[in-house]
Parts: C-alpha cells; sequence; structure tokens
C-alpha cells in the first residue's frame, strides 16, 4: 500500500520535473519568439491553431485566451481539418501548430494545404530537426528533458512547456496591441471579472423618485417616512441646489434613539451625518463595493458630475448586478 508520504514524494518530483522544463524554457525565448509575434501582429485574417490529443487541448486552450486578449483565433481540429474543415481556413489567416514530436500525421498531412494558400505557419514542437518545424515559417522549441510521467511517457513536462509556450505569445501580443482591462471585459462580458470591469454605479443605482431625499429641516419623523418608503435604510439629505450635505441612515436612527431624540420635535439636520461619502455615477461599481469595504457602509448616495444628488446605491445592488 502506497504511504502518504510516498504520493507527496511523487507530486513533489513531478513539480520539480516540470518547473526545470520552464526554467529551460525562458532561454528559448529569443529571435524566433519575436519573429512569430511578428507574423502574428502582422496577420490580417485569424490565428487557427493545430493540435491532436494532449497537444489538441493545449492547442484550444492558446486559441481562448489569443481570443480573449485581442487576437482572433479559434481551433482546428487535425482530423477533422482533411475531412472539410480546412475550408475554415482563408487568406491572411495564420496557422500556429503543436505537435511534440513534430511527426502528428493528422497535421502533417495538412501541411501541403498550408503552403498551397501561401499562410504563414508557426510550429510549436519539442523537435527542432522534425518535418513540421521544418516546414515551418518560424519554429518555436518547447522540448523538454523528460516527461514528469515515471514511465516517461505520458505528456506531462511537454504539454506545460507548450502550455506556457502559447501563454508567452498571447501575452505578447496583447501588450504590443495595447489591450487594456476594458477590452479584456468587453470580451468577457458574462463573467464576474467582466461585470466589475464593465458595470457602471449608473447601470445599478437607484434614481428618479426611487432616490429617499429630504431638506435640512424636515422633521426627523418625516425623514423616517420617506426612508421606509424607499427601502434602502438610508435618505440623503439636500439642499435647494440638490446637493447633498448630509445621510441619515439605519445607524443613525439607532443612535438618536440611544440618545433620546424626540422624533417629532428634531429637524433631521441636527442628527444626520454631514458631508457624507459620494461618489459618481460614472464611476465603476467595482469602485462603489471597495468604497463600501473599506468604510464598513451598506450605502452610498450618487452624484452627476455637477456634484448633485442622482442616485442611490447599496450592497443588494452591487450583489444583483453581480459584482460581489
Amino acid at each position: 500500500m502506497t504511504a502518504d508520504t510516498d504520493f507527496c514524494r511523487l507530486g513533489q518530483a513531478v513539480i520539480d520535473t516540470e518547473t526545470a522544463a520552464l526554467v529551460a524554457l525562458r532561454d528559448r525565448i529569443d529571435a524566433s519568439f519575436a519573429h512569430a509575434c511578428r507574423l502574428l501582429l502582422a496577420c490580417s485574417g485569424r490565428v487557427v491553431v493545430l493540435g491532436m490529443g494532449k497537444s489538441g487541448h493545449i492547442a484550444g486552450k492558446l486559441a481562448a485566451t489569443l481570443a480573449s486578449t485581442g487576437t482572433p483565433a479559434f481551433f482546428v481540429h487535425p482530423g477533422e481539418a482533411g475531412h472539410g474543415d480546412l475550408g475554415m481556413l482563408a487568406s491572411g489567416d495564420c496557422v500556429i501548430a503543436l505537435s511534440n514530436s513534430g511527426e502528428t500525421e493528422e497535421i502533417n498531412r495538412l501541411l501541403p494545404a498550408i503552403k498551397r494558400r501561401n499562410l504563414d505557419l508557426i510550429a510549436i514542437t519539442g523537435a527542432p530537426g522534425s518535418t513540421l518545424a521544418e516546414a515551418a515559417a518560424v519554429h518555436l522549441n518547447a522540448g523538454v528533458d523528460a516527461e514528469a510521467c515515471p514511465l516517461g511517457l505520458a505528456p506531462t513536462a511537454s504539454t506545460t512547456a507548450a502550455l506556457a509556450m502559447g501563454d508567452a505569445l498571447a501575452i505578447a501580443l496583447l501588450d504590443a496591441r495595447g489591450f487594456t482591462a476594458d477590452d479584456f471585459a468587453r470580451s468577457h462580458p458574462g463573467g464576474r471579472l467582466g461585470r466589475r470591469l464593465l458595470l457602471r454605479i449608473e447601470d445599478l443605482m437607484h434614481k428618479g423618485s426611487a432616490v429617499p431625499a429630504v431638506e435640512p429641516d424636515t422633521p426627523m419623523a418625516t425623514a423616517l417616512l420617506e426612508m421606509t418608503r424607499k427601502g434602502l435604510g438610508m435618505t440623503a439629505i439636500v439642499d435647494a441646489d440638490y446637493r447633498v450635505t448630509g445621510i441619515f441612515t439605519d445607524g443613525d436612527l439607532r443612535r438618536a434613539l440611544d440618545e433620546g431624540v424626540d422624533v417629532h420635535n428634531t429637524d433631521i439636520s441636527a442628527v444626520m451625518t454631514p458631508a457624507p461619502r459620494c461618489v459618481e455615477a460614472a464611476q465603476l461599481a467595482a469602485e462603489a463595493l471597495a468604497l463600501m469595504e473599506r468604510h464598513s457602509i451598506n450605502g452610498l448616495l450618487v452624484n452627476d458630475a455637477r456634484g448633485r444628488l442622482a442616485g442611490a446605491l447599496n450592497m443588494h445592488d452591487l450583489l444583483r448586478g453581480g459584482v460581489v
């Protein structure tokens, strides 16, 4: 029976082997890598990524990473390409082919068709003298001294190296294109990251008649009715120009009651929190979340570009918007 220490020892050996493969790979980020980047930047079509087996999984991930970081790309299965999917390739496209041996039959059968279309081919292999490497305009060497598999058979260190080489290409292109966080968010609108980078406060805030607001000389009891009607646990106190002079929250109410304040004969200005923290409608919703968390508050008043009350936002709105 295998002991726990043996499991850990074997696991650590895998990490050591794959770490060594990545360290060696770093020295191969050279003129060939820069050439590949320039070919991809100059590509007027799309980047078509090929790979079979485990290399196919890495190729699919590379295509997805390129597509989400500003380089239009998609994966084509080499086996299907020979049965019609080759029609996906068009003039101006660039091809990246992954094969550790460089002798994958399904890929090499496509080389004449890629050449006839005059498409730039970038090969990522572990064999510089292979058929695929020799046929490519640029060869990127992702070879490893040993697989992490103790049998030396299962693709492990080699796929890790190919994955890292692909990531290096994608991120180098991202930087060269000036790809920004906003660009990334537009490629990921359905995810939490996209929502954090795209959603503005104005997209989530309560507006118009839904915003609780009273004047400074409003009796506290009337202000409480306004809070209750609007259901946000707070009300803004605004001057004649609709600029925020204070805020009154559930917390302020508890403190006032603890102090024995007469809710019927006290103006709201006497118990409000003056000069509250406010945000602008055009700010990111994620900025409002950060402000709430930093100051341990559950709601914020929102100003427009002219500094006048435009809305109100609470933690429930951020939860509803998927920002939290």
